[in-house]
C-alpha cells in the first residue's frame, strides 16, 4: 500500500506533441502501475446501484468509477496545455487516448514514411573523426529506437554492420584484431561497443602520456637555461670583483694628480 502511495505521487510523462510511440508507452506503464489501464482500455460502464446494495457493491462500484475519473486526470496532467485544449472537451479516459493515437501517430502509410525518413538517416550518418565511439553508437540507437517505436523491426546486427563499415582509418588495426579473433557476423553490439572503447581509452592515455612528457622535457630545458645564465652572471661578478682586486693604488702624483702610476 505504501509502495503504491509513494508511485502515484510520481508524475506522469508529459506529452507535447512529439515522439507519440515512446510517450504512450510510457504512458501505459505509468496507468498499469496505478491500476487505471482497465480504465482506459476497456471503457466499461459503471451500473446504477441496486436497490439495497451490498457492502461489497457499494465498494466495487465506487472503485471502478474512481478508476475512470483518475485515469481521465492523469491524462488531462500527462499533456502539455496546447493539447490539453483539444481535449478537455471529451468525456472518458478511452476517448482521450483514441484521440491522441488518430491524432499523433498517423496511419500506416504515414508510419512508413516516418519510418523511410530514419532508415535514409541512418544509412547518411558516419562518424566524424572528433566523435567518440559513444557518441556515436548513441546516435545511432537514437534513430533506430525511434524506427522500432512505429512497429518495425531493426536488428543489432544491422547497427553492428553500420558501425564496422564507417568508423574512421585509426580503428582499422583494431577491426582487423577482432577479424582475427571473433567472427564479426556473430557479434554483439555492447561487445563491439566495448572493444572500440577500450581501444579508444587507450590512445588517449598514450596521448596524454606523450603530452605530459613534453611538458616535463620543456621545463628541464628552460631550468637548465636559467641555470646557465644565473651561472654565467656569477662569473662575471666575480671576474669584476677579482680585476677589482687586482689595481694597485698609488699616491697622487705631483704632476696629474692620478694614482695609477708611481
Amino acid at each position: 500500500m505504501e509502495a503504491e502511495t509513494t508511485f502515484s505521487h510520481i508524475a506522469p510523462p508529459i506529452f507535447d506533441g512529439d515522439n507519440y510511440q515512446a510517450w504512450a508507452i510510457k504512458m501505459m506503464v505509468h496507468l498499469e502501475a496505478l491500476d487505471l489501464w482497465e480504465a482506459v482500455e476497456e471503457d466499461y460502464d459503471v451500473l446504477p446501484l441496486p436497490e439495497n446494495p451490498t457492502i461489497v457493491q457499494l465498494k466495487t462500484h465506487k472503485e471502478r468509477k474512481t478508476k475512470k475519473s483518475k485515469a481521465k486526470a492523469c491524462l488531462f496532467s500527462a499533456v502539455s496545455s496546447t493539447i490539453f485544449t483539444r481535449i478537455m472537451n471529451l468525456q472518458t479516459a478511452k476517448a482521450i487516448w483514441d484521440y491522441l493515437r488518430s491524432e499523433y501517430q498517423g496511419n500506416e502509410r504515414t508510419k512508413n514514411m516516418k519510418v523511410l525518413n530514419l532508415i535514409r538517416e541512418f544509412e547518411m550518418l558516419k562518424m566524424k573523426e572528433t566523435e567518440t565511439i559513444k557518441d556515436y553508437s548513441n546516435k545511432l540507437l537514437g534513430i533506430v529506437n525511434k524506427v522500432r517505436l512505429l512497429g518495425k523491426d531493426f536488428s543489432d546486427e544491422r547497427i553492428v554492420q553500420k558501425i564496422l563499415v564507417t568508423l574512421p582509418e585509426k580503428y582499422e588495426s583494431k577491426i582487423s584484431s577482432l577479424e582475427e579473433s571473433k567472427d564479426l557476423s556473430s557479434i554483439s553490439l555492447a561487445e563491439l561497443v566495448n572493444a572500440l572503447q577500450a581501444q579508444e581509452q587507450r590512445r588517449m592515455m598514450r596521448k596524454e602520456e606523450s603530452v605530459e612528457g613534453a611538458f616535463q622535457a620543456k621545463a628541464q630545458n628552460s631550468g637548465g637555461g636559467k641555470d646557465k645564465k644565473d651561472s654565467k652572471k656569477k662569473y662575471s661578478k666575480k671576474t669584476e670583483y677579482n680585476d677589482k682586486k687586482d689595481v694597485v693604488t698609488y699616491p697622487p702624483c705631483p704632476y696629474c694628480k692620478k694614482t695609477n702610476h708611481p
